[in-house]
């Protein structure tokens, strides 16, 4: 993809990705269907608060929208910075505080592709027995998960799994229009052979059930993301918690963190 193409170019291109009309986008935004054709076709540069708000209602990612910026001739609003800058030290601490609290309980930390950012201890549950090239910097989580010699093995219910995330990977290529991760869609795609089975209605929520040291563990996740971020790094930081699903797993859990070797 070109990063030299116009704004309307862009916006358009992002307008057809939420299957919108220009009517439909110009009622969301409240402005007339002729000013987004205008723009679209270069008629009209917009000013940085309509490309703002053109992208807010299009639901364009915080990175995206300094490109949207810079295509129409405006500085970038938002930062990047690394989770280490001294200036996000206190965002570091905060997602260190919620890992290890989660204790003894796994947790990480991943950024937008996946890539492992931080985990709390409990976590190395899921290093068990993986290749040690799948473990080389950075890390990726949805390659480790499903690699045949990542802990894709050890996944009881790995086709319940894959048919969660690869479908969980698939929306986030289409909503952020990311090639690497389109890259990494189809790679952890190819590991797979057969049809992934769909979901059971009657699990309240997808069980990942592991084999760790000759004991089952069955855990469910939840997904926790920094709300109205200004910063394109802490925006696009997705916290994992996994939890127990049965009181066996609980107390393996906790006797794993009282006694590692158990």
């Amino acid at each position: 993809m070109r990063d030299d193409r116009p704004v309307g170019e862009l916006l358009r291109e992002w307008r057809r990705r939420r299957e919108l009309s220009q009517l439909d986008l110009a009622l969301q935004a409240e402005v007339s269907a002729r000013h987004i054709s205008f723009v679209e076709t270069g008629r009209t540069i917009p000013s940085r608060g309509m490309v703002l708000r053109l992208a807010e209602h299009l639901a364009v990612p915080v990175r995206e929208r300094n490109r949207l910026l810079v295509a129409a001739g405006h500085a970038p609003v938002y930062r990047e910075r690394p989770l280490e800058d001294p200036d996000l030290a206190k965002a570091h601490e905060a997602v260190e505080r919620v890992l290890r609290g989660h204790e003894p309980y796994p947790a990480l930390a991943v950024d937008r592709r996946w890539n492992l950012l931080l985990a709390n201890s409990a976590a190395e549950l899921f290093w068990a027995g993986v290749d040690p090239g799948l473990l080389e910097p950075p890390v990726n989580m949805m390659r480790l998960g499903l690699h045949p010699e990542g802990f894709a093995p050890r996944l009881r219910n790995l086709a319940q799994v894959r048919a969660y995330l690869l479908p969980r990977l698939a929306r986030q290529v289409a909503a952020t229009g990311d090639a690497e991760l389109a890259a990494l869609y189809q790679e952890v795609r190819s590991y797979g052979t057969g049809e992934e089975p769909p979901p059971d209605p009657a699990e309240i929520a997808m069980p990942i059930r592991i084999e760790h040291r000759g004991r089952e563990l069955c855990l469910f996740n939840t997904v926790t993301t920094f709300g109205t971020a200004f910063d394109i790094t802490l925006d696009e930081i997705v916290l994992e918690t996994y939890f127990p699903l049965d009181e066996e797993t609980a107390r393996i859990l906790r006797d794993l963190a009282a006694r590692p070797e158990y």
